[in-house]
């Protein structure tokens, strides 16, 4: 067998104290029932106090069969949905299915100080559709409650050994013992994967000879495999992240080679140089980037004609842009037709893109795709080629010896952006004439917001005048939204900030396909008064409401996609019936290594007040160990945001 286990930000976390539950068997105990928390975790909604799953390939009919054992401890009323199993069956469009068997559950309760059994009716038990792959299994446990123990088993049985049980250690629960047993016939050699960084208690292997035989006599030896892992903590969602399913701790299986008894042998996973292969031959996006002959009378001259290369790459990425509309499909190496989006003006991202690619290409623009994994799909395998992970494509193209990353899937991406949901770290560079390779997906310009406005406070009120800028994904999604409905854009804005009064809002040199967003408009805002003193925030809008941090500890990166910058620039005038009694103390911090800073400064010119405040994030990921200060940061962000205060004085 072969293993691969990458390392993932690793972190050492405290051992949870066990508070006498039994977490060595499936038997439940008194005290399983008798415990009503989980000191490790006051937030934990339900415990998983013991699972053990058991997969191996059946000697009556070769079938891949997984047993599983689960005891799940019910801590408050958030947890009852914990009383609810959902079990994923595989249903091929042709085929056999997968199947589920064998099920049995059962609640325990302590009542009158006697412990109560509730079994589950097997009516109970239903199954649903649930997309066109996949059927749920579903059941209900009888009479949750706090404080119930909930204890169920069933065996899965599959025929499809490509798709060899996976094992998830995490949950959004935390888990005091998990174990995963894998005994697989050395027929098949799997590359094996440890995911999430956290790490097993034990990791260890054996060879059961004789333990597959046919009918005719051949037999195979197995790989036993155990892997436990004990004292597992929630994995909890928070802002700024990529997909759980990169962090979650858990075992995949990827079916490498394939062994078969008359002396066979499929090479499952091949090299790239064989998948790149595949892919220009045999894929219908291979085919698709090649239909040059389709696309030749698309553009009007006017274009084709353009001598300028980049003004040209750019005209043709707008045509694309403006002409057909992505469908919102991600089909990338099936299912793609550059004919049947020109027709129908309407495609699915591998048409759009290979539709702008054989643009280029046919106009003598170096142009090469790239494939991609979105952030919601997870990252991509770069071990070994798994051509499943990928299910986005864009196109790279070289003009004066500079790189721009090129989408037509979005009306309101500029030429050399890309959405947000590509911001994945990497892609595959596929070339014609050479083996394709990793390409970074990074974006090495900041994104910006800035507030810059001049104000007046006279007759205890402020007013004045504020320009409003940004650029980068900030100005991506602004243009979204004022472009869509800019009158719902502005009454957006007027109800975030119902104390002030909003006058001329207008956008200046800003248009669809700008880089940038800038707004202007007048505001007026009466401060708070307090007999003959003022109260005065000039820090009028916030960038953040909250902190977006709240995790006592974190275990995977901060992602933000790029980097960030945010500011404002501010003057108040006070008019000389005032006195400026105070202004706010000025503040400099960083996050160690210089990996980002807020400064904000105040100064005082006669009755003229000058306020300076920028936030900068030079990195657009951050990896765990920098969490605590950036919750610090954005903590001490908010404080700025909220207290920063001027005190006037009235002249009597």
């Amino acid at each position: 067998m072969k293993y691969i286990l990458p390392l993932l930000y690793l972190i050492v976390l405290p051992m949870f104290a066990q508070q006498d539950y039994n977490a060595n068997s499936f038997q439940v105990t008194k005290a399983d029932i008798e415990n009503r928390e989980f000191p490790n975790d006051s937030m934990a909604r339900a415990l998983v106090i013991y699972e053990k799953g058991n997969s191996y390939v059946s000697n009556s009919n070769f079938r891949l069969r997984t047993e599983i054992q689960r005891k799940v401890k019910i801590l408050n009323r958030n947890g009852f949905d914990k009383g609810t199993v959902s079990i994923f069956i595989y249903k091929p469009q042709k085929g056999n299915r997968e199947k589920i068997e064998n099920i049995n559950a059962t609640v325990y309760n302590m009542e009158n100080g006697k412990v109560v059994k509730t079994t589950l009716d097997k009516s109970a038990v239903f199954e649903e559709n649930y997309n066109k792959n996949y059927n749920v299994i579903k059941f209900a446990l009888p009479n949750v409650k706090v404080g119930s123990v909930i204890t169920y088993s069933y065996t899965a049985e599959s025929p499809y050994m490509f798709k060899y049980k996976g094992w998830y250690f995490q949950d959004d629960i935390p888990k005091l013992y998990s174990e995963y047993n894998a005994s697989i016939p050395g027929n098949w050699e799997y590359n094996i994967k440890l995911v999430g960084g956290k790490q097993l208690n034990t990791n260890v292997s054996s060879i059961d000879k004789n333990c597959l035989q046919t009918s005719s006599g051949a037999n195979s030896s197995c790989g036993v495999y155990k892997y436990i892992m004990k004292d597992i903590p929630a994995f909890i969602n928070e802002d700024f992240m990529t997909t759980r399913l990169n962090y979650l701790a858990r075992i995949e299986y990827e079916l490498a080679v394939f062994r078969g008894f008359d002396g066979t042998v499929d090479n499952i996973t091949e090299t790239w140089k064989t998948t790149d292969n595949e892919i220009k031959r045999d894929s219908d996006l291979g085919k698709q980037l090649r239909r040059f002959n389709l696309v030749k009378n698309l553009l009007d001259n006017d274009i084709i004609s353009e001598p300028n290369t980049l003004t040209k790459a750019e005209n043709i990425l707008r045509y694309v842009q403006d002409n057909y509309t992505w469908n919102t499909q991600y089909d990338v190496l099936n299912n793609v037709s550059v004919k049947s989006l020109i027709d129908k003006k309407s495609g699915n991202v591998g048409e759009i893109n290979a539709l702008l690619f054989n643009l280029l290409t046919t106009n003598n623009i170096d142009a090469k795709p790239i494939l991609l994994s979105t952030r919601a799909n997870g990252f991509i395998t770069q071990l070994f080629p798994v051509i499943s992970d990928f299910n986005y494509i864009i196109v790279k193209v070289t003009i004066d010896d500079k790189d721009y990353l090129l989408d037509a899937t979005d009306k309101y991406l500029t030429f050399g952006q890309l959405p947000f949901r590509c911001l994945n770290s990497y892609g595959r560079l596929l070339n014609p004439k050479k083996e394709s390779s990793w390409y970074p997906i990074t974006i090495k310009d900041y994104s910006v917001k800035r507030y810059s406005y001049n104000l007046n406070f006279k007759d205890d009120i402020l007013t004045g005048e504020v320009n409003y800028f940004s650029k980068g994904y900030h100005a991506l999604n602004d243009r979204k939204r004022y472009f869509t409905n800019p009158e719902t854009y502005t009454n957006d804005f007027e109800n975030s900030y119902e104390d002030i009064m909003f006058l001329d809002f207008k956008t200046v040199n800003t248009q669809k396909m700008s880089k940038d967003f800038r707004l202007k408009f007048n505001i007026n805002k009466y401060p708070d008064i307090v007999g003959n003193t003022i109260y005065m925030n000039p820090i009028i809008f916030n960038f953040f409401d909250k902190n977006p941090f709240q995790l006592q500890q974190r275990s995977y990166p901060i992602d933000f996609g790029y980097k960030d910058n945010y500011s404002y620039n501010i003057k108040i005038n006070v008019d000389e019936n005032y006195i400026i009694k105070s202004i706010p103390k000025k503040l400099s911090i960083s996050l160690p290594n210089n990996k980002g800073s807020l400064v904000f400064s105040s100064d005082q010119n006669d009755n003229s007040i000058t306020l300076y405040f920028k936030l900068t994030f030079k990195e657009a990921i951050y990896e765990p160990e920098y969490y605590d200060s950036l919750k610090k940061l954005l903590t001490q962000v908010i404080e700025t945001q909220n207290n920063s205060l001027i005190v006037l004085e009235k002249k009597q």
